[in-house]
């Protein structure tokens, strides 16, 4: 299955259990509840896997209310990202180094 062939569904099963499709902000906070507990399983060296599925639902959920095709969205941006250049700080994070060009490239 694809990832719109997902959000369908998702969004389907969320009609059929009559679960809110219209209130955006609703679903978003939703998705930041299920990433907190994502969060709090890792903390708690539980297994995270079912955690994990619950955030790529909630997302796909509500990429299907918006219309969004995110298949098509992550490979655009993954093509981007790849293109970009960093510098290491050394403790997992690392800081962007061409966000000037890019900008110029945008706006040109």
């Amino acid at each position: 299955m694809h990832i719109k062939e997902y959000q369908k569904a998702i969004l389907q099963n969320k009609i059929n259990h009559q679960f809110n499709t219209t209130n955006v902000e609703k679903e978003f906070l939703a998705l930041y509840g299920e990433v907190a507990e994502a969060v709090d399983a890792y903390r708690k060296m539980e297994p995270i896997g079912e955690e994990l599925a619950d955030v790529a639902i909630y997302l796909f959920g509500l990429a299907e209310i918006l219309q969004v095709d995110l298949e098509k969205e992550v490979q655009a941006k993954m093509m981007i990202n790849e293109k970009r250049q960093y510098s290491a700080y050394g403790n997992g994070y690392a800081k962007r180094i061409d966000k000037e060009s890019d900008e110029e490239q945008n706006n040109g």
